[in-house]
């Protein structure tokens, strides 16, 4: 230690002093501390010294005896500044150009400006960090494998910047409730939107299957490679989590080589590596896609709980930990799952909901997809003729599917329409397994194809039988990928595992150096498990319905809602992973493959009397099952109405019924409801489910109310309500993701029927075009008696144009305008309206942009107004001057009885005016001034009946 104090006090006497220091010197003398914090590799810089004869060995030696990173950063800088001014430069320049090893300090260097002399730039500099080496080895892999968008065609590549379009993000509370749309996928990461639980480490996206979760992911890591995906991370690890049930129960595995064996392994010091992911866990992004595509069959309880990175344990029990923030605290994770999953709430930070394609979002797709203009005009024609088949464009997956079908008929069938189905969800796969199937058809070049469906499907009839018999199998145990003996059991050719329904999985655990297989999506699974439920001749009544056993929802009775009592016991264990949806398909096509107009195709595969037994037995459960249902659904008794509220599983079972296309069936359900007001809130219901709410709705005899707030119904579903809006007194659709289109659409059929008196459209987006759509529903239908259109996009136009209607208007009884723009404008069309009007008793201008000029407005309006009961005026810009108003108002108005005047800017003066109002006025029952800028003392000296706190 002596003799290194005598040399570092020779190298302080070699510094030149400070009113001589060249500029360089003084950079690295100034921003010393900065660069001490940020420099974590000094391996780079010694190498790259040593290398154009800056350092000795000896200088390398002396900066490596220093015990911590920061000291032996300290001692390299006073080694370069004691050698001069060119190997300051060149320091800084090996920070400028190894930007992987020094991003930090990259925003350092733009603000120094440096600019290196071109002495210093002919002169190398190679990277020899491994951990910046290791980030530009992810990145190039990362790059590589999601460049391209897999297709349902192997063979067929689809570049992923040429194909991805975004759809509707949304950033949801614990209870789904909305807390804002994402604008980029930045904001995922942005705590400043959307944050739920600061203590949390994981954003969880959820959806319905195919709605764009793994493309999602996709996009996230693609732009990530290409270094535009500004989050700060340095790692990005990603995983299929059906892997993870690829792994034996006595497997166990570090998370070294969780991280290093399924993504990429590092050229060198893996150690080095590994350990400035563990110093620096921040910088390490995760992604984990289809949490609910997992499966264990074992107790994870009983593997203990580890905190160790270095300590092998199961991969499931690693991943839990990893999720909960017990290994790796601090690191980033995404997280993907069907709607319905159950996750802690304690990981979650973020909640994120995936809500499909907007009608703008599915333009853009289109474009997208179809270069040829010809092409992309035949098939907006086709969505624009048909509801339905636009309806199910909304979720990303099927969208592709009917595309790539449509696109994929014109070339092999030279047709310009898909064909004239009812479109249902078994049709589409029909049609998709159809296309695919033909894919091994030799055709001549100047003859189009044209076998028909039951020709194809004949003479593929083994390999269906084979694709079917391998879901199944997975289908029962939740397992979604199948080893090579499984698939070579089934004497698949070479051929058939390339038709696009299988494709082959890499770098999955459990499987040694085995080929292993899965289906394209999980939907796909189901559909051919179906098949094999309906081809399967020796296949039971049991083993026909098990998967609606496995769906037995617990929402409506404490065991299961099942009244066969053969179903109710389940016969797959319990599973922490456990999700329904993949069985909620099955069903669905089974409903679908058993409906009277398939047997013409099913017939070909398995005998006409096992049809027969399959189908009796399957309309005999989903009656009584439906019966069962609707005898335990909650029950309501309003003035006009007999309600019910029903649970999402109902939902499922209305899907079902709506793929049997059995009109028997529809109206037997709506016989057995006994109501005619249903509640479907909150139930994950999207655009496509409106075909199979109306299949059975249209069958009601007399008129109904349908509540279907906080959905995903969007302008598509509108449409797809059409044969209901004969029947409908009461819709609302509050919070579903509706346009101007969706309005217009409303307009045109309930102005033809005139009996609607309720209409629901809070949180939307509709905007003055809709809103005039609205204003001439109210003029043309004297029924209609409550409006509901706050929180959307109204203006003072659409404003004016509402009130004029509701002026006009001899029966409206309740406005709701919370959370528009209509301000002073606006607010002085609704008093206008208010004036005299016969029947308005409440209305809410609340969040409006009203300033006292509009507030004393309203104020001398209400004065010549004896029905008004009730009037919000809440969160907007009323002062005293307009409380002096409303306190003159007082002295004459003797009908208003509340007053809302919360979050204003009204003081004690404004206070003093309305309890002097008051005087003079006993039947207000209150006025509301939470929020304002009077404190507690002053609030004290006020009437009772205005409430400050």
């Amino acid at each position: 230690m002596e003799g290194q104090s005598c040399a570092n006090t020779e190298i302080i006497q070699q510094v030149p002093s400070e009113s001589s220091s060249p500029p360089f010197l003084n950079l690295l003398k100034i921003h010393r501390e900065l660069l001490v914090s940020k420099i974590q590799n000094t391996q780079c810089l010694i190498d790259n010294l040593i290398k154009n004869e800056y350092f000795s060995t000896e200088d390398a030696e002396i900066a490596a005896q220093f015990p911590t990173q920061a000291d032996k950063v300290r001692k390299i800088l006073d080694l370069v500044r004691s050698k001069g001014e060119e190997v300051s430069e060149y320091f800084i320049y090996i920070l400028q150009e190894v930007s992987d090893a020094y991003y930090e300090l990259q925003p350092w260097l733009d603000e120094i400006e440096f600019h290196p002399s071109q002495n210093i730039q002919n002169k190398p500099v190679v990277n020899t960090d491994p951990v910046s080496r290791y980030r530009q080895k992810l990145k190039y892999e990362l790059a590589r494998d999601t460049k391209f968008v897999m297709s349902y065609a192997q063979k067929e590549e689809m570049l992923l910047e040429e194909t991805y379009a975004a759809s509707l993000i949304e950033l949801v509370s614990y209870t789904n409730e909305s807390l804002g749309k994402v604008s980029c996928l930045e904001e995922l990461f942005d705590d400043r939107i959307g944050l739920i639980n600061e203590d949390g480490e994981t954003i969880y996206v959820f959806g319905d299957a195919g709605i764009g979760k793994s493309i999602l992911l996709q996009k996230m890591q693609n732009l990530w490679a290409r270094g535009e995906l500004d989050v700060g991370a340095k790692f990005f690890f990603r995983f299929r989590c059906r892997m993870f049930s690829c792994f034996k129960e006595n497997e166990a595995i570090c998370l070294k080589d969780l991280l290093f064996k399924y993504n990429c392994y590092p050229d060198q010091d893996p150690e080095e590596v590994f350990n400035h992911i563990l110093h620096f866990p921040h910088t390490a992004l995760f992604t984990f896609d289809g949490f609910d595509e997992m499966h264990s069959d074992f107790d994870l309880s009983s593997i203990p709980e580890i905190c160790s990175p270095n300590e092998p344990t199961h991969p499931l029990a690693l991943l839990v930990n990893l999720l909960s923030g017990k290994v790796l605290k601090g690191s980033r994770k995404v997280l993907t799952a069907r709607t319905g999953t159950e996750i802690h709430q304690n990981i979650i930070r973020k909640k994120v909901l995936l809500r499909g394609f907007s009608s703008n979002n599915l333009k853009e797709y289109t474009k997208k997809f179809f270069r040829d203009e010809e092409c992309r005009v035949l098939m907006t024609n086709q969505l624009e003729a048909n509801p339905s088949l636009c309806s199910l464009c909304s979720v990303p997956l099927f969208c592709w599917i009917i595309f790539k079908c449509f696109e994929l008929f014109r070339s092999m069938f030279d047709s310009h329409e898909l064909p004239n189905y009812s479109v249902t969800l078994t049709n589409v796969f029909l049609l998709m397994t159809e296309v695919h199937l033909n894919r091994t058809l030799k055709t001549n070049l100047l003859k189009k194809n044209t076998r028909s469906q039951v020709e194809t499907f004949r003479s593929k009839k083994e390999t269906l039988f084979s694709l079917g018999k391998i879901a199944h199998t997975g289908m029962e145990k939740s397992l979604f990928i199948f080893d090579q003996e499984e698939v070579t059991s089934l004497n698949m050719s070479e051929q058939d595992l390339h038709l696009g329904f299988l494709r082959t999985v890499h770098d999955c655990g459990g499987f040694g150096d085995q080929s292993s297989y899965e289906f394209l999506h999980v939907t796909l699974q189901s559909f051919f498990t179906a098949l094999f439920l309906v081809t399967e001749e020796k296949l039971g009544t049991k083993e026909l319905l098990k998967f609606f056993a496995e769906c037995s929802s617990t929402e409506t009775a404490p065991s299961t809602c099942l009244p066969i009592s053969w179903l109710r016991k389940r016969s797959i264990g319990e599973d922490p992973f456990r999700n329904k949806e993949h069985f909620h398909f099955t069903n669905l096509f089974l409903c679908g493959l058993l409906s009277k107009d398939k047997e013409k195709l099913i017939r070909h595969l398995v005998s006409p009397a096992a049809i027969k037994k399959k189908r009796n037995a399957l309309i005999t459960y989903l009656l009584e099952s439906m019966k069962f249902q609707l005898q335990n659904l909650i029950r309501a008794r309003q003035k006009d109405y007999k309600q019910i509220q029903v649970m999402p599983n109902f939902v499922w079972m209305l899907r079902c019924i709506y793929e049997t296309q059995s009109e028997k069936l529809a109206k037997l359900t709506v016989r057995g409801m006994r109501a005619n007001y249903i509640k479907l809130t909150y139930c994950n219901a999207y655009s496509s489910d409106c075909s199979a709410i109306s299949f059975v709705m249209q069958h009601f005899q007399k008129h109904l109310g349908l509540d279907l707030d906080n959905n995903n119904i969007n302008d598509y579903g509108v449409k797809q309500l059409l044969p209901c809006f004969n029947k409908l007194m009461v819709i609302r659709l509050n919070v579903n993701q509706i346009t101007d289109h969706g309005v217009r659409v409303l307009y045109d059929e309930l102005s033809k029927y005139k009996i609607v008196t309720y209409l629901g459209l809070y949180n939307n987006q509709i905007t003055d075009v809709g809103a005039k759509y609205v204003a001439r529903l109210i003029e043309e239908c004297s029924s209609l008696t409550y409006v509901k259109i706050g929180a959307n996009k109204i203006t003072t136009e659409g404003g004016k144009c509402l009130a004029l209607a509701i002026q006009k208007s001899k029966t409206m009884y309740d406005i709701g305008m919370w959370g528009n723009q209509v301000g002073d404008e606006g607010a002085k069309a609704f008093a206008e309206a208010l004036r005299n009007h016969p029947s308005l008793t409440n209305v809410s201008l609340a969040f409006n942009g009203i300033t006292p000029e509009g507030g004393k407005s309203i104020a001398e309006a209400l004065k010549h107004n004896n029905t008004v009961k009730i009037f919000w005026l809440t969160k907007n810009a009323i002062d005293d001057e307009a409380a002096e108003s409303f306190a003159e108002m007082l002295r004459v108005n003797k009908k208003l009885a509340h007053l809302w005047l919360i979050q204003n800017q009204i003081t004690a003066k404004g206070a003093k005016y309305l309890s002097e109002g008051l005087q003079e006025n006993t039947t207000i029952k209150e006025i509301c001034l939470n929020g304002n800028p009077i404190n507690q003392e002053e609030a004290k000296a006020f009437e009772e009946r205005i409430i400050c706190f």
